[in-house]
């Protein structure tokens, strides 16, 4: 299915929107097994835009599409930021040069590294982490991977991701 995005007649720029599909996948150190990792791996890397789970956000510019774990909740995190910026998880996504760069592992104040355009073509990042997590009175590790497809368009299509392969894949594995 594919919906023509509406502009208002007196704006002078075509109107693009940010599509982003985030996909989680978590385990614990129990989880490493040889049947595990087959049994993750079948999971899928990307997926049909529908709506609901699919939302809307940042003034409808931009559509937040959420897969996968989240064992202890609030996981997805994105945020705003100044000149038509946005900040999920560890990428940034530029609104305005349709742009994806990714933080890594920490983000200091060093600038984050540039992936590439988004503009009408879509890119795939996925990166792995660990972490230490307090619960039940004891502490674990937390693995985790997890994969951003994401792209501008000026045309939805729920099918996107689907329909084509990536035009770049970024990964970060540790």
């Amino acid at each position: 299915m594919t919906t023509k995005l509406m502009t208002p007649s007196t704006h002078s720029k075509k109107t693009t929107l940010l599509v982003l599909q985030i996909i989680i996948k978590q385990w614990d150190k129990s989880q490493r097994t040889t049947a595990h990792v087959l049994a993750r791996s079948t999971i899928p890397d990307r997926y049909p835009v529908i709506f609901p789970p699919a939302f809307y956000a940042f003034n409808k510019r931009c559509v937040i599409d959420r897969h996968g774990d989240d064992r202890q909740g609030g996981r997805l995190k994105y945020a705003p930021l100044a000149d038509g910026k946005i900040q999920l998880d560890r990428f940034q996504l530029n609104l305005e040069d349709k742009v994806i760069a990714y933080f890594g592992r920490t983000q200091s104040d060093k600038a984050p590294s540039v992936i590439g355009s988004l503009n009408n073509r879509w890119v795939q990042c996925k990166y792995t982490d660990r972490y230490s997590v307090f619960e039940s009175d004891f502490y674990y590790w937390l693995y985790e991977e997890v994969t951003l497809n994401a792209i501008c368009i000026s045309e939805f299509n729920e099918k996107n991701f689907m329909d084509t392969e990536p035009a770049l894949v970024f990964e970060d594995f540790q």
